[in-house]
């Protein structure tokens, strides 16, 4: 029986979402993953499907889009193919900005894909997203997840390590912020020091971290996710110095985790989401402040431990304790404002 909803007038902005209309989840060598197990339902996931999440009894106002090599071009300068992404998104606000679907804003922001690595080249590149984004393009992620152990992530192990180190990177990276956009970081949790380097290298530069940095709990780290606490908890802390920088917290439904939550049968509750994911969201939350700190679905991805209605629910009774202007900052301020978004 589906969970009754805490709390379902409290606005929400979902700061971290996916679109995508996936033929196969076949890694390159074909190998197994949670990863793949964890999202096979979820092959198509476009705006019936976010709409079917975001309309399931929480107060979800608007939600921003995050890249994840949907819909690229099939020809073109390889460079420029990544914007195909920003304008089948932009198609998709545009849609929901109609007010045929209600309310409801999707996509009201929007972070792409750019390689950085190209440097100086990188800025016309930029210039291409935003003129596709119909002025809701915020941002650029660029994943720098890698673990020695490849094992860990999988299908997603496809960057050498030390990306955001890297002087041809960096070259790419000082020109989001002259032109007012802001940059998504995943990475794992034992890369967080590159994260702290690079904003402390790019002290005007808006930095995101994504999925409160993603802890491990899979392969080699599996069983020594506690051990490990301290020291991700230390590296937040450090992080949380950098005023640039803010928090998504969530992402912890995700296989690379591996909480006792994922793809558990019968489904876990809210209340054994919350009480897994407490100590990791209080950190972030001590330190960076709730107006640092944003609640995120990455929906479709975490479906691999619960609904969309029974993630916000976990949300909410990790907030329970907040007071309004604290709960309004985590569910819904902090991203508009980070995101910049016209609701």
């Amino acid at each position: 029986m589906p969970e009754a909803i805490l709390d379902p007038e409290l606005p929400i902005v979902d700061p971290h979402h996916h679109l995508w209309d996936r033929r196969s989840y076949v890694s390159p060598g074909g190998e197994e993953h949670p990863f793949m197990t964890a999202i096979e339902p979820a092959k198509r996931y476009l705006l019936d499907e976010l709409m079917a999440d975001t309309g399931s009894g929480h107060n979800v106002v608007a939600t921003v889009f995050v890249e994840c090599g949907a819909f690229y071009k099939a020809d073109g300068p390889v460079e420029l193919r990544p914007v195909g992404e920003t304008e089948f998104v932009n198609g998709v606000a545009a849609m929901s900005a109609s007010g045929l679907y209600g309310s409801f804003r999707a996509c009201a922001g929007i972070v792409g894909r750019t390689d950085l690595l190209m440097g100086d080249a990188v800025k016309p590149v930029l210039e291409a997203h935003i003129a596709a984004g119909g002025g809701r393009f915020r941002g650029i992620r660029n994943s720098a997840s890698w673990d020695a152990d490849t094992e860990v992530l999988g299908p997603l192990h496809r960057v050498e390590a030390g990306l955001y180190r890297r002087a041809d990177f960096r070259a790419g990276f000082k020109h989001l912020a002259p032109l007012g956009l802001s940059f998504d970081a995943w990475l794992l949790e034992p890369q967080l020091a590159d994260v702290i380097d690079l904003a402390q290298a790019f002290p005007e530069t808006t930095i995101v971290l994504d999925h409160v940095g993603t802890p491990l709990g899979r392969a080699s780290y599996e069983g020594t996710r506690a051990e490990r606490f301290p020291l991700w908890r230390a590296d937040i802390r450090e992080l949380a110095k950098s005023p640039n920088v803010m928090v998504k917290l969530g992402g912890l439904a995700m296989a690379f985790c591996n909480f006792p939550s994922f793809l558990a049968e019968p489904r876990a509750s809210s209340e054994q989401l919350a009480n897994e994911w407490r100590p990791y969201i209080e950190t972030c939350i001590e330190a960076f402040g709730p107006d640092r700190c944003m609640f995120e679905s990455n929906f479709p991805v975490d479906m691999g431990s619960c609904d969309y209605a029974t993630l916000w629910n976990a949300f909410k009774r990790l907030a329970a304790g907040a007071s309004a202007e604290e709960k309004s900052a985590l569910f819904s301020q902090t991203a508009k404002r980070v995101y910049r978004l016209d609701i």
